[in-house]
């Protein structure tokens, strides 16, 4: 009876599949993207948001927002707090710009919604065409490297340095040379394709942790208990400042732009990617369902303003469970599934120290960094305005700042050797945008 139904809702036959592979590859989908429960958490706790509920959120915004996209779609696409958007979250527009985690949820939303209504208007993909290649391979370079050196800075592996600005930390001491053995012991498992080596370096460096004594004990602290009940997220939900974006848009508006930028292109990248693996791809090469998919994400990034995290979206891990055979939304149901089942498992998440992070996201930023392939290395101006970009993200500490140097760099390349007709009305607008908010210092 559950198997009719399941047939029914998820048309198993039709994409050659069946209950046990969609489960299996479920299950693995949520093996290799698991890490963000503990991720997400240690980088959104840095832009002063009360940690204590953000494992209770990053769950719940996942489950929400995958089962939003198996819904909408019926494909086996699992979502969650974005990598890079959950850093340009803290670092970038908290940190940086010293804007409270409120009023940062407020763009957020705002973010969503500007994101779904040119979802439903069809102007997402003009706007997705108008913005040149260089500068999408550029932006998704750059916000791998950021991801990394937060990663590197995390652990101690990368210091400041008055002299040179940043230097190698010591070695020397327990916890930094574990997290470099763990960046080490991350890259062989993803090579040799083990499932979930990304939450297996964590584990086992928390492990590793509890054995290595520092001032205040271990490295890792010991749990109280290895079950629990999920964390309240009172102090996150509905805290979102809307007003605040709006009262001080001046100061704002590229944020949201930027947001909107990042998650558009990661958004529609990880869709094709994925969809290809799984056949879900028409023979021109396009995703029958892409709309539906784009404004599943969009309202996933509504309801994750709304619980208290930075915006949800599609994960490129969801090729994991694909590579396994999962076909359709019943994947998705499953790893929908898993994440409020992990909620229990909170006091362990809680445990794991900091460092213990960090060869998750040097893996997500080198994931990232696969995009610098597509670039055109036989056109200056390509390279020249990705690199610009890609330099810019981590060197600046902001996401936005190397968006914005990009397109002014790639509208003057253009200007200057006269082909300025290759450049779109939008890239034009954007770059002398950008241009006047440096020259008038509107920050």
């Amino acid at each position: 009876m559950i198997e009719r139904f399941l047939e029914r809702t998820f048309s198993l036959k039709q994409h050659a599949t069946n209950v046990k592979t969609e489960v299996i590859a479920g299950l693995t989908t949520f093996a290799a993207m698991s890490y963000i429960l503990i991720v997400n958490p240690s980088i959104l706790g840095l832009s002063g948001m009360p940690v204590s509920g953000l494992i209770t959120v990053t769950a719940l915004a996942a489950c929400l927002g995958t089962l939003l996209m198996a819904w909408r779609t019926n494909y086996p696409i699992a979502m969650a707090p974005g990598m890079g958007l959950n850093a340009f979250f803290a670092f970038t527009i908290c940190m940086a710009r010293e804007i409270p985690w409120e009023a940062a949820l407020g763009i957020v939303f705002y973010n969503g919604v500007l994101f779904l209504l040119l979802t439903l208007s069809g102007l997402r993909q003009k706007i997705a065409g108008a913005i040149p290649d260089a500068l999408k391979i550029g932006v998704q370079c750059g916000i791998g490297l950021f991801i990394a050196f937060i990663g590197l800075k995390n652990a101690g592996l990368i210091v400041a340095n008055p002299a040179t600005f940043v230097a190698l930390g010591d070695l020397s001491q327990p916890a930094v040379l574990l997290a470099f053995v763990g960046i080490i012991m991350t890259l062989i498992l993803v090579k040799k394709n083990v499932t979930g080596a990304v939450l297996i370096s964590i584990i086992l460096i928390s492990v590793v942790g509890l054995f290595i004594p520092t001032e205040n004990g271990q490295l890792t602290s010991t749990p109280d208990a290895f079950f629990g009940m999920p964390a309240p997220i009172g102090d996150t939900f509905f805290a979102m400042d809307l007003l605040y974006p709006i009262v001080n848009f001046a100061s704002t508006w590229d944020l949201i732009f930027a947001l909107m930028f990042v998650n558009m292109f990661d958004t529609i990248g990880t869709l094709l990617g994925v969809s290809k693996r799984a056949n879900l791809v028409d023979s021109n090469g396009h995703l029958p369902k892409i709309g539906q998919a784009m404004s599943a994400d969009a309202s996933a990034g509504v309801i994750g303003a709304a619980l208290g995290t930075s915006p949800v979206t599609s994960y490129v891990e969801s090729a994991a469970g694909v590579a396994a055979g999962g076909r359709t939304g019943l994947t998705a149901v499953v790893v929908a599934i898993c994440f409020l089942l992990a909620l229990f498992l909170s006091p362990l998440m809680q445990a794991v120290p900091l460092m213990a992070t960090t060869p998750a996201l040097v893996m997500v930023g080198i994931f990232m960094m696969d995009a610098i392939k597509e670039l055109e290395f036989d056109d200056l101006t390509s390279v020249a305005t990705a690199t610009v970009a890609l330099v810019a993200m981590p060197l600046t500490f902001s996401i936005s700042e190397g968006i914005a140097l990009g397109f002014i760099v790639y509208v003057g390349i253009r200007v200057g050797i006269g082909e300025y007709k290759k450049v779109s009305a939008l890239t034009y607008v954007m770059a002398l945008v950008f241009m006047l908010r440096y020259i008038f210092d509107l920050k």
